[in-house]
């Protein structure tokens, strides 16, 4: 039976007790809420259904996310993005509520808001994904049985088509000249030979690195399986040039600050051709820099770039997958943008063969 009080100008408490069930007490801002409430919990007490949502509805979601930082982060491979995202999570208005009175409507409500507020699809995406693997964390580990995961009610942002930039000619000269040092031209230079991942070039040891055979280990990669990486003849000497560290890390960079020291240098390199042209055209009307050139440039665009090259010399799909780490096809066939021009000598070729 429901007992229902009037605690407070604007404050409802309700108590359910039922025989074979712990009483359980809430407090509302309206009696409609709590005489809904406890109309429900009845119900569910009645059908043999219900379930304690007690530790839910004690638990904010900013509390949960405190602990998730502390028991599942540190079982995960990119823990330093991970902790900083659950922080940042904190800072948002959702964070107050508690985790049982979290529905899809308080996620789609938080996902448009970060629209509106300029986040990207992809950076919405992973933070639902934080959340949705919290609330299943809390459902299946934390005992939090009556809890339902929200983030699978909505719709989640649709993610943009994946980039095609190439690096155009006179760009990698420009950048690696601009660049703050001459390992990160190095290092520029050795992620186009190798196709290999920032996270993986930051993560390169010595121990793990054969000049003799020409190959690179990467015991531990983004889809989870181990990776030998061939070594071109340019990739090694690119390894022979540069100075060895105490450390045993070949490049002793952490990969954001290999990405801001990317942007950083392609800013310099636009700056400086910007200026070049004005100077050489000066008083020209129609003299102006090339709008595309040295703009919307990234890191992984390296990458990009070098396995477009891979297929260009002609290696096969499976070589090429083999090379790059991607796990399907379908994630490969992103990257792989063949000339047209290319495509066409190889067809007159295969045609006059035939004949």
């Amino acid at each position: 039976m429901a007992d229902i009080r009037k605690r407070g100008p604007y404050q409802w408490q309700v108590r359910v007790r039922k025989k074979g069930y712990p009483s359980q007490t809430r407090t509302f801002n309206t009696k409609a809420e709590a005489e809904a409430w406890a109309a429900t919990t009845e119900s569910e007490m009645t059908r043999g259904i219900f379930v304690s949502r007690k530790e839910a509805e004690n638990t904010t979601l900013s509390e949960a996310i405190e602990r998730y930082i502390a028991e599942v982060i540190p079982t995960k491979k990119q823990q330093r993005r991970e902790k900083n995202r659950a922080i940042a999570l904190q800072k948002f208005s959702l964070a107050k509520y508690s985790l049982a009175s979290i529905q899809g409507k308080e996620i789609a409500a938080f996902r448009d808001m970060r629209e509106k507020g300029g986040a990207g699809p992809n950076t919405i995406r992973l933070d639902l994904a934080l959340i949705s693997h919290l609330f299943s964390t809390a459902i299946k580990e934390w005992g939090m049985t009556g809890l339902i995961n929200p983030v699978q009610q909505i719709r989640k942002p649709k993610l943009p088509r994946g980039r095609d930039r190439r690096i155009r000619h006179g760009e990698l000269e420009r950048i690696i000249k601009a660049s703050e040092s001459p390992l990160l031209g190095e290092l520029i230079r050795f992620a186009l030979e190798t196709a290999m991942r920032r996270s993986e070039l930051a993560g390169m040891v010595w121990n793990l690195v054969d000049l003799k055979k020409r190959t690179v280990t990467l015991p531990e990669t983004k889809n989870g399986e181990k990776r030998i990486v061939p070594l071109s003849t340019e990739a090694v000497r690119i390894l022979e040039r540069i100075p060895r560290r105490l450390d045993g890390d070949v490049w002793g960079l952490e990969p954001d600050s290999i990405t801001q020291a990317f942007l950083r240098a392609v800013t310099r390199a636009r700056a400086a051709y910007v200026k070049e042209v004005e100077e050489k055209h000066k008083g020209e009307k129609d003299a102006k820099p090339d709008p595309a050139f040295l703009v919307d440039l990234t890191f992984h665009d390296l990458r990009h770039e070098a396995t477009s090259r891979l297929f260009e010399l002609g290696l096969s799909t499976e070589k090429v997958k083999e090379i790059t780490g991607h796990k399907t096809y379908q994630m490969l066939a992103r990257y792989t943008h063949l000339k047209a021009e290319d495509i066409a000598d190889e067809i007159d070729t295969l045609k006059k063969i035939k004949n």
